[in-house]
This record gives structure tokens, sequence and C-alpha cells, in this order.
């Protein structure tokens, strides 16, 4: 039995926001998929709770067409699928008024297995149903509690939020969920580095050029327009998914993988990051919104049009430049991009390393590139090392690119489990090791404040580009007037 099928301790999974998008496409099947890879002891069981009144019958119905829209039929074995169901109950219950925790303490009883509290809601009803479970005594030593992002829109915010959290709720029970580090490609950057004595001697600013973290996406905002509108790219992306894969890229080695030794680390880079402030943000930053344009699909609409027509400076896409100031990474710039509506689905960190010092072959080896290493988080996850080699055959020595590639779906045989799957089952084993500290969101807080301040400071738009494309043209100027240019993924 391998790593990923030792079962765990029987847990019971509270799911608030138990009829919604995330526990259908996401949750519910995450768990199936749990339970059919062996992990799941008796008697553990998952109750669905919000303000729709369902019967369990009822929510069992929702799960399975769950199952049915988002595992692979291939996946879905009757006996699995019953059992499965036969675990779900339900209860109504109001965040606000506290009405129907009573009647989930009662379907508690005095259990005394792991207890995971998984916030599928609005982030302002975290405080609400966090003391609610204190007041109707709900928490025990057992407890998890399990806050989606984001965790508030700037460092006030967070800060208030994680005091309503952490007022009921240790530290040490709360998880902090970003999706991003379950990826399996992000954990391997992690063995990549310290697994292996090859990379990490070159992991500096003497021979690391420097480094590119693109998350690209090609739809739009649809149906999540009216939250977007209110956050934007910089609070939806960078402030938690990007900002922790930059801190996986630069942190020093932790001196284990204990949970805050690795996020001990984490923390000294946010802290480290040069501050973006109202003269900087011009240079540094691009605002972009999409306008319409074309996608795979066909025409589609611009973000205005999506909005109802409304007037909006807000960003669906941002490119900064930003600096570690330590001694690893000092003259190492970070290039971030992320958007909507760009011409590729694509999520990927290059590591770009200098050129070589001096060329002993001559102008008839043709043009030689400097090195680059290139991990995809998605799709088709995998790691490449582009080196130079011989092109084959006489004629003197001509040199060419190649890329050594490790597919993961080539490489290893079998399902690879998403990436809510293994942070799940970390939450109810009480590994903290992949979630967010509550210094580390308020750091990375105070790294984007500053930011959105100049961007009011100075009225920076948010510059129009054309759905499909790669951004503003400004973005493509942020990397080229230092000399460099962005990566285009094969």
């Amino acid at each position: 039995m391998t790593s990923q099928t030792i079962p765990v301790d029987p847990f019971d999974f509270i799911v608030f926001g138990g009829t919604g998008d995330l526990a259908e496409r996401k949750l519910l099947p995450a768990l199936y998929h749990r339970q059919v890879a062996g992990q799941f002891s008796e008697p553990t069981q998952i109750i669905g709770a919000s303000r729709s009144k369902l019967s369990d019958a009822q929510f069992r119905t929702f799960a399975h067409k769950a199952l049915k829209d988002f595992v692979h039929e291939d996946e879905l074995e009757k006996k699995q699928v019953d059992t499965f169901l036969a675990r779900l109950s339900y209860i109504t219950v109001d965040a606000v008024s506290g009405d129907g925790f009573d009647a989930l303490k009662k379907k508690l009883g005095d259990s005394k297995c792991i207890r995971v509290f998984y916030m599928a809601v609005a982030p302002q009803l975290f405080g609400d149903i966090s003391q609610h479970l204190r007041q109707h005594k709900l928490v025990t030593e057992n407890s998890r509690i399990v806050v989606e992002k984001p965790i508030g829109r700037d460092l006030a915010s967070a800060t208030g939020l994680n005091d309503v959290i952490g007022q009921n709720f240790a530290e040490q029970q709360i998880f902090r969920i970003d999706h991003y580090l379950g990826k399996e490609t992000v954990q391997n950057l992690m063995a990549l580095r310290f697994g292996n004595a090859l990379y990490e001697p070159l992991w500096n600013s003497a021979l690391i050029d420097h480094v590119q973290i693109t998350v690209a996406e090609t739809v739009g905002l649809e149906d999540r327009v009216a939250y977007y509108d209110k956050a934007g790219a910089l609070r939806d992306m960078v402030q938690n998914h990007m900002l922790q894969l930059l801190c996986l890229v630069a942190m020093e080695p932790p001196s284990s993988m204990d949970a805050d030794a690795v996020r001990d680390e984490k923390l000294k880079v946010l802290n480290s990051l040069k501050r973006i402030n109202g003269a900087e943000a011009p240079k540094a930053t691009v605002r972009g919104q999409y306008k319409a344009g074309a996608s795979a699909t066909g025409a589609v609409k611009g973000y205005l049009d999506e909005l109802g027509n409304k007037e909006s400076r807000t960003e669906t896409f941002v490119a900064i430049k930003a600096e570690v100031e330590n001694w690893r990474w000092a003259g190492v710039p970070f290039y971030l991009r992320t958007g909507k509506r760009l011409s590729s689905r694509v999520s990927e960190i290059v590591i770009q390393f200098k050129q070589i010092p001096h060329n002993i072959f001559g102008e008839g080896a043709g043009n030689i590139k400097a090195n680059q290493l290139v991990i995809r988080l998605q799709p088709d996850e995998g790691v490449k090392q582009f080196i130079m080699i011989k092109d084959p055959g006489p004629g003197g020595m001509r040199l060419r690119p190649i890329s050594l590639d490790v597919s993961f779906a080539d490489a290893f045989v079998g399902r690879n489990p998403d990436a809510y799957e293994r942070l799940i089952m970390d939450v109810v084993r009480g590994n903290q090791t992949l979630f967010m500290r509550r210094d580390e969101v308020e750091a990375a807080w105070k790294w984007i404040d500053p930011i959105l301040e100049a961007w009011e400071e100075n009225r920076q738009d948010a510059q129009g580009y054309t759905a499909g494309t790669w951004g503003p043209s400004s973005a493509i100027a942020l990397i080229e007037r230092d000399g460099r240019t962005w990566h285009e993924s094969e």
C-alpha cells in the first residue's frame, strides 16, 4: 500500500456551503476519490450544511449528480458510489442567526473523531460560523477549520478576519487553503530544489538571470463577474497564488519539511520583497482589462459587457516586476503576470539562467541560447530543462537547443490526484505544510497594499487588451525594457 492509500483516522467532514459550486466541482469529487483510494476508515461521515432546506436524500441526489458531472465515468464504481452516498447527510443552517447549529451538534454527538469544518462560503461568513461553532461547543481538540481565499481585501480586513477566527480556533487548527500549493508540480519544485544536488548550488544571482511566473487563463468572468469586480486580479491571484509560487522558488532551504520550518522560510521571502510605492508603481506594474475579442470557442464579450456595460477600473490582468532584496536574489527580477481571456491557458515557472560567459564555437555554431528550466503547473504538468547540444551530422560544430522533458502523464502510471484531494487529506492528518500561516497572509498584504494605494493615487487605469491576446502591450514593454522577453510555451 502506498503512502497515498494509507487510511487516516475516522473523521467528520462538514462542508458549509455544501450545495455550492466549490462543493459540487471539487470537494465532493475529491472526497469520493480518496474513498476509492482506500483512505477512509469507518465511521467517516460527510455533512453538507447551508441555508437551503434539503433532506438527506435530496443532498445525496445533488452529490450523485456532482460525481457524474465531475468524475470520469470510468472511475464511478457502483459499489463505491453507493458507499460514498451513504456517508452523506445534510443540515440546514443559517450562518448569521445560528439556526441549525444545535441540530449539527446533535448529529455529531459525543464523537471523538477528527472534525473538519470546511468554509466553502463567502469570506464575510467565516467569522460568524466560527463564532457559532465555538458558542455551540462544536470545537474540540481534534477540530480543524479550513478557510478559502480571499482572506480579506487588504491588510486591515485580513487582520480583522484572522482575529475573529483566531478567537475561536487555535492557529494550529486553522488551515488557510491555496489549492495551487496542492498541485503535484508545485511540490515537485521543492523536490527538484532540495532533493537533488544538481540545482541548489546554481539557485542564486550568480547564475540565474531572472524568473518568470505566469498564470494565464482563457476564460472570462461569466458568473463570477460580480465578485471579481470588487476584487480584481491583484487581490484574486497575485496576493495568494502567485506570491506563494514566488516564495517556493526564492526561499532558503528549510531545516526540514516540518510545517513551520517551511513557512518560516516563505515568510522571510515575503518580508524581503521590495516595496512598490507610488513613484515605482507605473514602472513596475501593469493593469489590464480585456475587451471583446476571440477565443477557441469563438467571439467573446469584453469585461465591461459582461458587467452590464457599467464603468469599472477593475483589472483582469496584472504584470509586476518584483525584487527580493537579499543576498541570494539581489539583482534578479521576478516577473509575474496573470490574467483572464489570454491567448493560452498555462501556469508555469521559468528559471532563466545567464548566458555563457564566453563562446568558444564561433559564429558558425549559431545562436547559443541561455539555459532554461520550465516548470509547468497546468496543463500537461511536467518539467523541461532546455540545454544546447551539437546538431547531428558532419560539416562543423552547429549547436541547437533541445529540452530534456519530464511529462508527469508519461512518467507516472495511474491517475494524478487533484490538488484538493491532497490538501483535504493533509487537513485530516493535521499537516499544515501546504497551508498559509497567519503571518504569511498578512505579510503578503503588506506588499500588496502599497500597490493598490499607488494605483489609486496615480489613477493608474487598467489598459485595454483584446481578448485572446497576451495582455496589454505595456506588459511586453515591462520586461523588454530590461532586455528580456516573456517565455512562449510550446
